[in-house]
């Protein structure tokens, strides 16, 4: 019987009764241990986050062993060791449930080290097993995490939508502006492959080929940089759906992240497996804002935003909107292009707007590469809507460029969109962090998807949203090594190093760096609240 099983049916017992005519059998990690004599030892077990008392009175021991017998049994028995007992429910003198053995223990697997009860953060992190059995809370998280992925799996189905796997290892990657993982494989000589940075286009195909709701949770790689909210390796869940358009994907996302709301919420209530975890401090329970992007970015800037329009050279374009960095004193990025400038100004004046769940909608047709086009206001922006929480985008949502000729003029405009470096130095007022460039700066043009959507890819909708965000969102952990199994990639690399010297100590001064940030900015944050 399993130690919750053995709980839900036996708390209704009362102080000083034992059911004699009940035998149980239960496994699990011993977390305490208490001698308080020769006849009467004490273990607190667990399994699974269920704790019980094990109770193993020489008395009440069948067959009524000598006494040298009865301590060798139990004597052997330490805290981290795995243990079957059998024996008669009942509760303790005390009132506490309990399981009063009948039977020596039995030893399943031994502890060989003392396990400490705290560790420090760098250890903690090449040594997640460590981690997992001295901090409850983290334990609570990656059960919540199967809750959320559970719930938007139940969701999708239930509107029935199919689940498909896609390609990890192509020949190339598409989809998104990052750089790629390239790898080899023996099948190939040495044609380099490259490992997925979005199951996007992959999921349009068999959209074209006649699978009109289709979805897909799995991970993504990216070879990035590292940071509170970026791992190399992420998950993704999106979907694509046939004959809807951008606001009927803004309500269906709005319904979706309530009913994960309400999942969330039972599975935190007291008695539940991830009691204990933070509220969330987010009510998806009202309809979401909405702020178009270049009208409240106008908003922001007191002046007009210069023309964007693709049709216009870029340098022009660039030279407009450096004016506007100039004048407000904002950090230029590497490199940059009207994407990068214009997302940036977004970060700067839009995205600090979002506590509460806000729609970012309407960008700029070169923000979107895959995504219809339309004139609104006089100006062609991108069908495109993003999500964000407390000033993280959380969810990406498109109406999808579906015209072959049009797709193919989006990225060869991309590809065309080259960083002017001197422009940067002539208009650079604070010095630029160090930006990977690459692959990055524009979307290669995907010939054989061109082709595809030659075939004709019906009016759909688009939805992605970063898994690991939302679990970070729900759960109330700051970074999202926080919510991944083993940290992430720098929690993988290093696995295994018990001792913190063992790492590098640039990587250990990082990890130190990165929690000494953390704690300014939730000093910062409790400093604002009061």
């Amino acid at each position: 019987m399993r130690i919750g099983t053995f709980i839900s049916k036996y708390h209704v017992l009362q102080k000083n009764q034992i059911l004699e005519t009940d035998t149980v059998t239960l496994n699990g990690r011993v977390t305490n241990v208490r001698a308080l004599s020769s006849f009467l030892f004490f273990y607190d077990i667990e399994e699974d986050g269920a704790r019980l008392q094990i109770a193993a009175n020489k008395r009440l021991v069948k067959g009524n062993p000598e006494k040298s017998d009865f301590k060798k049994a139990h004597k052997y028995i330490r805290k981290g060791d795995v243990i079957s007992v059998v024996g008669n429910p009942g509760r303790s003198d005390r009132g506490e449930l309990s399981l009063f053995t009948i039977a020596p223990p039995k030893l399943l697997s031994p502890c060989l080290h003392d396990v400490p009860q705290v560790i420090p953060a760098v250890k903690a992190l090449h040594n997640r097993h460590l981690e997992l059995r001295t901090n409850p809370q983290a334990i609570k998280t990656l059960r919540l995490r199967s809750h959320i992925i559970q719930s938007l799996r139940q969701f999708l189905l239930m509107h029935n939508f199919i689940e498909v796997e896609t390609p990890i290892i192509s020949s190339h990657a598409s989809g998104a502006l990052a750089n790629p993982f390239l790898t080899t494989s023996t099948s190939f000589g040495d044609r380099p492959l490259a490992l997925r940075i979005a199951p996007e286009l992959w999921l349009k195909r068999l959209v074209v080929g006649g699978l009109d709701r289709v979805f897909e949770i799995g991970p993504q790689f990216r070879n990035e940089h590292i940071d509170g909210t970026h791992n190399p390796e992420f998950t993704t869940c999106e979907f694509y759906r046939t004959y809807a358009d951008l606001d009927h994907l803004m309500t269906f996302t709005e319904e979706l992240l309530q009913t994960l709301s309400v999942r969330v919420a039972k599975a935190k209530f007291e008695g539940n497996d991830c009691h204990g975890l933070p509220d969330t401090p987010v009510d998806f329970m009202q309809p979401f804002k909405q702020i178009s992007f270049i009208p409240k970015l106008e908003e922001c800037l007191g002046e007009p935003l210069p023309d964007v329009d693709p049709s216009r050279p870029d340098a022009e374009v660039i030279t407009d909107l450096l004016e506007i960095f100039d004048k407000h004193r904002i950090r230029v990025p590497e490199n940059p292009t009207p994407a990068k400038l214009l997302d940036k100004l977004a970060s700067r004046f839009l995205e600090p707007l979002c506590t509460g769940p806000t729609f970012i909608t309407h960008h700029p047709e070169c923000l979107s590469p895959l995504s219809k086009s339309a004139v609104i206001g006089g100006r062609r922006v991108a069908m495109r809507a993003e999500l964000f929480v407390n000033g993280q985008e959380i969810v990406n949502c498109y109406e999808e460029e579906n015209s072959p000729i049009e797709q193919r003029r989006k990225f060869l405009a991309q590809q065309l969109s080259k960083p002017d470096a001197a422009l940067t130095d002539a208009a650079a007022v604070v010095p630029a962090r160090p930006h990977t460039t690459g692959s990055e700066d524009e979307m290669p043009v995907d010939e054989s998807y061109v082709r595809a959507l030659e075939y004709g890819l019906p009016p759909t909708i688009g939805w992605g949203c970063g898994v690991d965000r939302i679990v970070m969102l729900f759960s109330g952990q700051k970074r999202i090594s926080g919510v991944l199994a083993f940290g992430g990639l720098r929690g993988a690399v290093n696995q295994g190093h018990e001792d913190p010297e063992a790492v590098s100590e640039k990587e250990q001064k990082l990890e130190e760096n990165l929690a000494a940030l953390e704690m300014a900015r939730e000093k910062a944050e409790a400093a604002k609240g009061e």
